[in-house]
């Protein structure tokens, strides 16, 4: 699943590529790939005529302001892709939405449009994937639900080690299953969840209540460098993520633990090993993640 990393590099593209173009028309190729409004083809009529302004990021969410007023959501969740191409590319077998736009170019007054007909496609593979339509004259909240229990991010000035303390301390489970919950910090996933964890010395199972001020501190800091890490490679790659351009990510050549089950520890040498949390692989090195 892509994860903030994934996501930031995904946000960053669409605010280069899509700005100032407007949208046409488009075509629904799987509909429950809306999740609102329910009828396709009310989703693709609320959007002719608008214009993205810019797109947004909260957790592993995007979100595009449009020039109405209104917001286009989407979650790409396990498989799900953004793709900027030319309209004659050919479609292919995982594409669930089109949306056809043409950039409306501003000289001096007056409005001429490009000749190069392009669209913003949305391809997922195991059909997991969100879009949303939120109308201008309701919260961004109130149509995107999930959004509602978020943590803070990561990179909030109010995320500090004293809020994550907070939070640890309401949880015995263990430390890697409380990251993954979006309500205690917003876009961690098994990735970095992971990394952060070997980053900052922390054992898996380690009960999240159970960590001392040294630790989260470490741990606060380990967070913020892996994701950090993640967004300077353009995310990581492992099953089908690719930014807009289909340029996959590359976090995977340089991870710490994460899918290196059986090779040696980058710092000791010991063997990565590998066990199930929660229902999720989890990747560590015994040696510098005691228990």
């Amino acid at each position: 699943m892509p994860e903030l990393p994934e996501v930031e590099t995904v946000r960053v593209g669409l605010n280069q590529n899509t700005l100032g173009w407007q949208i046409e028309g488009g075509e629904v190729l799987l509909a429950r790939a809306i999740a609102y409004p329910e009828q396709s083809e009310n989703f693709l009529a609320a959007l002719i005529g608008a214009e993205f302004q810019e797109w947004q990021r909260r957790g592993k969410y995007l979100i595009a302001n449009l020039s109405d007023g209104s917001k286009l959501g989407v979650h790409l969740r396990m498989t799900g892709s953004l793709l900027w191409c030319d309209r004659n590319t050919p479609v292919g077998k995982h594409t669930r939405v089109r949306l056809f736009v043409k950039e409306i170019l501003k000289e001096k007054g007056k409005s001429k449009q490009n000749a190069v007909p392009k669209e913003l496609r949305f391809d997922d593979q195991r059909t997991f994937g969100k879009i949303w339509w939120v109308p201008p004259s309701q919260t961004t909240e109130s149509i995107i639900t999930g959004l509602q229990k978020l943590g803070l991010e990561p990179f909030d000035s109010q995320f500090t080690p004293e809020h994550l303390q907070q939070k640890l301390s309401r949880s015995g489970r263990p430390i890697k299953t409380v990251l993954l919950d979006q309500e205690i910090v917003a876009g961690i996933g098994n990735i970095y969840a992971d990394e952060s964890l070997y980053l900052s010395k922390i054992h898996p199972q380690q009960p999240a209540n159970s960590l001392n001020f040294a630790q989260i501190k470490a741990l606060h800091q380990a967070i913020i460098r892996a994701l950090s890490d993640g967004i300077a490679k353009g995310g990581t790659t492992f099953s089908s993520f690719q930014d807009i351009a289909g340029v996959k990510g590359n976090y995977i050549d340089t991870a710490w633990v994460f899918r290196r089950t059986g090779q040696p520890c980058r710092a000791c040498g010991s063997v990565i090993l590998r066990i199930k949390l929660g229902g999720r692989s989890t990747h560590f090195c015994s040696q510098c993640q005691k228990l």
